[in-house]
This record gives C-alpha cells, structure tokens and sequence, in this order.
C-alpha cells in the first residue's frame, strides 16, 4: 500500500513555480526544486512524473495567475486607455522592483523551454491576452474612445507583441525612462 502524500501539491507547484521563474528551467536543477519544496526526488518524481512535467504546471500556474490579472483589469474598466497604460506601467513596475526574476512566460519562450504545441501555455496565454486587448478596444470603439478607422484586433495584436518586447526590455535593465517612453510611443497608436 502507497504511502499518503506528506507534502501539499499544489503548494509545490507555487514553490516550483517560483524557482524556474528567478533561474529559468534550464539553470534549475534537480536538487534546486527538491530543496525548495522541501521533498526528495522520489516524492518529486511520484507527484509530477518529471522536472518537465512540473515545469508545465508551474508555468501554467504563472501564466494563468497573471494572465487572469489582466483580464480582470481590462474587463473591469471603465476607460480602456488609462487601464491598458496602468497595466503596462505595472509591467515596468514588476521588471524594475526585480529584473532578474521578469517574466516567467517570455523566459520561457526565449529560451526554448515550454512546449512548442498550439495548445501550450504560451500560445494560449498570448492569445487570451490577445483577444482580451481586442474585446476592451472594441468597446472603447463603441463608446467613442477610439475613432471608426481604428481596427480593435490589429491593435490588440501590437500591443500583445509590444507587452512582451517591453517584458524583455524590462529584463535587459534599460531603466525607468526609456520603458516610459516606449509606452507613451505605444499608446499614441490609439489616438
């Protein structure tokens, strides 16, 4: 008979998480994750099968705590422009209190560690940031924040794609004033 679980899962996968998020999964070894969850590779291996299989889940963790973030933001706003800048300021805010940590999803995208399948969390998790973006402009189109000749979907897209520049950026340490001023270049593609 297997012995009970002593260990709480679901807390070891915000503990996983929080390790190959500062260190990447590449530069995470084995006896890294064992010593921050305080378990033995045997207890690791029974509960997640991998270091692999773990890292999916903590990156799925990652990527829909903080994609649901958004999307709760965005969905909740009464003006889409001051709530899409609050967001990326957040962002800049998040990469200069702790730049070596940055983005758990671009670091895994950049370093080839997630899975490269359409169903993976990077592929989700953009196209949920995606289409969360279009449907906030597209109400910012109805209520006049945003002129006919504006494509809600075309800008969701650029502002996707800049999120994660700006996340890189934010990591590369290349301060305050420049990200600043990336944002502001941004959000002129509104008017």
């Amino acid at each position: 008979m297997a012995r009970p679980r002593a260990f709480d899962v679901d807390r070891a996968v915000d503990q996983a998480m929080e390790v190959f998020w500062r260190q990447g999964y590449g530069a995470t070894s084995l006896s890294d994750l064992t010593s921050a969850l305080g378990i033995g590779s045997g207890s690791l291996y029974a509960a997640f099968g991998s270091k692999e299989e773990l890292y999916a889940r903590a990156l799925a963790r990652y990527t829909s705590r903080n994609a649901a973030e958004l999307v709760a933001h965005l969905e909740s706003a009464d003006e889409v422009r001051p709530a899409l800048r609050a967001a990326l300021t957040a962002m800049v805010e998040a990469d200069l209190c702790d730049p070596e940590r940055g983005c758990m999803l671009v670091k895994a995208a950049t370093e080839g560690s997630a899975p490269r399948d359409a169903g993976g969390p990077i592929p989700t998790t953009l196209r949920l940031v995606d289409s969360t973006i279009a449907a906030a402009l597209e109400r910012a189109k109805v209520r006049g924040e945003l002129t006919a000749d504006k494509d809600p979907a075309e800008l969701a897209r650029l502002f996707t794609t800049f999120i994660q520049g700006l996340r890189v950026m934010g990591g590369a340490q290349v301060g305050r004033k420049f990200l600043e001023s990336a944002i502001t270049a941004v959000m002129r593609t509104l008017d």
